[in-house]
């Protein structure tokens, strides 16, 4: 746990290099990881210290609620909640995602279709601004409008420095039941069965995600918390998680290992490194099979290029980066994921039910204006994280525009971690532009932060 005395040192040391930015010079944080995917033209200005900014502060059994860091990763906070009996209401699937991160640019995971997205169990956060204010914001009162704003801005208004969560009770183990479906029709169908009703055929669920492999199989992951699991699996090591779906009917983890059940491989992706061949895996050190270990290999072959010049001198065509994860509405969600499959030459594809959390209704539903889910709705995010050849007389980029178009003829949204292709017009349109202009011009009068559009789509 981080001291209040150390924690005020780094909020200090964070005003202090907002300061040494030049004035005119656009303000970012000075770190080296990152969980986004779309390249960012580099600014070789000085950057906010966020050096201590890494911890949790207190967590509190009895309200069930967390005092955390901004730049506090999900892995140490777990660690931190998990002692209590406690976790935070949705732990997206990666270790290395902050929760800072996870509230200004979204997260999702297996509990969103009971406790929406992470941002929505805020209670309160300390935001440094723009214009150099650290400001505590909360859903009424003053600053109402930039609690509301924050979700999706990306770090385009400001930087959670302090954010209070609430918690919910976790038990020592996870079972799952995968359920195999051959027609989506069926599995759409299921989800709504399972968010109506929280259960499904009379047993309780408590998490839910899924895997489609073909529009002809495709799994339904669902987990009930348990303190009792005669046996637990183990995919941290020769096992690959993704791969025990078609096997097994049932299946048990730790409530650990479940939470970082997709982190090992990050989902299937560690195939492309060659780290799911067993002879490779052998020699492969298992803390080093972990998501940001293949993200930074990602970013070394982004910077050097060594496979695509080895593809090319080898005659294979170029690739497109199709890394994406959007949402769909229930009732579209088949319909999507057909057009996917005829599209888009990539499998599987991860399966993930959302909506938020509070209900809706006159007066009893908060909506988030620069992701503007519809308050009642169930979603699917349906996530893709790979590369496809970019045919004969297509240009790169052309995949994610289709993809773009699909998704918004489906009434969906699209995440903005990744790279995104839209024109001003319809990006305002999407993404809350007047609310969120509204808010930019009274907390960072001076656009000292880069903007929502220029960071998603312009790449700055």
């Amino acid at each position: 746990m981080q001291r209040s005395g150390d924690h005020d040192a780094a909020v200090a040391a964070l005003r202090r290099s907002y300061s040494a930015v030049p004035p005119g010079e656009p303000v970012r944080l000075a770190k080296r990881t990152s969980n986004l995917f779309r390249p960012r033209t580099p600014v070789r200005v000085p950057g906010l210290d966020v050096t201590g900014l890494t911890g949790v502060l207190a967590v509190d059994p009895d309200a069930r609620t967390a005092d955390v860091q901004g730049m506090c990763t999900y892995e140490d906070l777990v660690d931190a909640t998990l002692p209590h009996g406690l976790m935070p209401l949705v732990v997206p699937q990666l270790r290395t995602i902050t929760l800072g991160g996870a509230v200004t640019g979204l997260g999702i995971e297996s509990t969103s279709f009971r406790n929406g997205l992470p941002h929505e169990s805020v209670l309160e956060m300390d935001v440094f601004t723009g214009a150099g204010e650290l400001l505590t914001v909360r859903p009424e009162g003053e600053h109402a409008e930039l609690f509301a704003a924050f979700p999706n801005s990306m770090g385009s208004l400001g930087y959670a420095t302090r954010l209070r969560i609430e918690l919910q009770p976790v038990r020592r183990f996870m079972g799952l039941r995968n359920v195999r479906f051959t027609d989506l029709d069926a599995l759409v169908e299921a989800i709504g069965t399972v968010t109506a009703t929280g259960e499904w055929e009379g047993q309780p669920v408590d998490a839910m995600d899924g895997v489609m492999f073909s529009p002809g199989e495709a799994y339904l992951v669902l987990g009930s918390f348990t303190d009792d699991a005669p046996a637990v699996s183990d995919y941290t090591g020769p096992e690959i998680y993704y791969r025990s779906l078609p096997r097994r009917t049932s299946d048990a983890l730790t409530a650990y290992d479940y939470l970082w059940r997709w982190d090992t491989d990050w989902f299937w992706c560690s195939r492309a490194f060659g780290v799911q061949n067993p002879a490779v895996r052998r020699v492969w050190p298992a803390r080093y099979r972990r998501s940001d270990v293949y993200h930074r290999l990602v970013r070394l072959e982004q910077r050097y290029g060594v496979a695509a010049r080895l593809d090319r001198w080898r005659g294979r065509p170029a690739s497109e980066r199709v890394v994406q994860d959007v949402e769909i509405p229930l009732d579209r969600t088949a319909e999507f994921l057909r057009w996917f499959d005829r599209n888009v030459p990539m499998s599987p594809v991860w399966l993930c039910p959302l909506r938020l959390r509070e209900p809706a209704g006159p007066g009893s539903a908060r909506t988030w204006p620069l992701y503007p889910l519809r308050p009642g709705e169930l979603y699917v995010n349906i996530g893709f994280w790979g590369t496809v050849p970019i045919s004969p007389g297509a240009a790169d980029g052309d995949v994610n525009r289709a993809v773009e178009r699909a998704v918004s003829e489906t009434g969906g949204h699209k995440s903005l971690y990744s790279d995104a292709y839209y024109d001003r017009e319809t990006f305002d349109r999407l993404y809350g532009g007047p609310a969120y202009r509204a808010v930019k011009d009274r907390y960072d009068p001076d656009h000292r932060l880069t903007g929502l559009y220029e960071k998603a789509v312009d790449r700055r």
